[in-house]
């Protein structure tokens, strides 16, 4: 054996059960690093959707005007047009059957824009339960597979009669890398989880901020209609 090893090498000379260890640990890597590529679009689309979005509704637009403008594409939005579409579809459809309790249609109203604020944040956080999973399990998997690996090189090295450094290294050295397979799993996905959390949360105040507004548009206008 030489001093000059590649990885490689070293999987190709580790025992059976540590390999499979090292092809769990890449595989869970890459579809960790495919999620974490994926996620961080969507969350940047929803910001810059939201954003498009928001100067839109505060140009002065009139309401009826951008929601019947959403209503043509409803099965394509998301975000805070889906939290616009559902809360301006129900304060419509409870005003004509409810006009004469202004409460009666904002609590409604309320309850249908936080119902869509809900399923939009489970949407953006698709995917980090798994990213929060890997970042925490996979270091165990390398250790599992380190373990296993020093302790088939040392049951080898007793079937000899005299041990040598240069005889266990080896063994030891390709049962490490599993260890290092598991942090370079684990790191990234730890990272992302906790970048892409923070965006989510961010998201998540923007539609409530963006629903608590509404509600208060909403109610101004259905105060008027029940003065009249």
């Amino acid at each position: 054996m030489t001093g000059e090893l590649s990885i490689l090498d070293l999987f190709l000379q580790a025992s059976l059960l540590v390999k499979i260890v090292m092809l769990i640990l890449l595989s869970l890597s890459v579809i960790s690093w495919a999620m974490i590529f994926k996620r961080s679009k969507v969350l940047s689309v929803a910001r810059s959707d939201a954003e498009r979005f928001e100067d839109k509704f505060w140009s002065g637009m009139d309401l009826s005007q951008l929601f019947n403008e959403v209503k043509v594409r409803k099965d394509r939005i998301s975000g805070t047009e889906k939290i616009f579409y559902s809360g301006f579809n129900e304060f419509a459809r409870l005003s004509r059957v409810n006009s004469s309790s202004s409460e009666a249609v904002m609590d409604g109203t309320a309850r249908a824009m936080r119902v869509t604020v809900s399923r939009e944040v489970d949407n953006l956080e698709t995917n980090l339960p798994f990213l929060a999973t890997v970042g925490s399990i996979t270091p165990y998997i390398g250790l599992f597979g380190t373990v296993w690996g020093i302790m088939h090189a040392f049951i080898a090295l007793g079937a000899v009669k005299q041990a040598t450094l240069a005889m266990v290294a080896p063994g030891i050295a390709e049962a490490l890398v599993a260890t290092a397979m598991g942090l370079f799993a684990a790191i990234p996905a730890v990272i992302a989880y906790n970048r892409l959390s923070v965006k989510v949360g961010k998201l998540e105040h923007n539609y409530a901020a963006f629903m608590d507004e509404f509600s208060s548009i909403l109610h101004r206008q259905a105060m008027a209609s029940q003065e009249k």
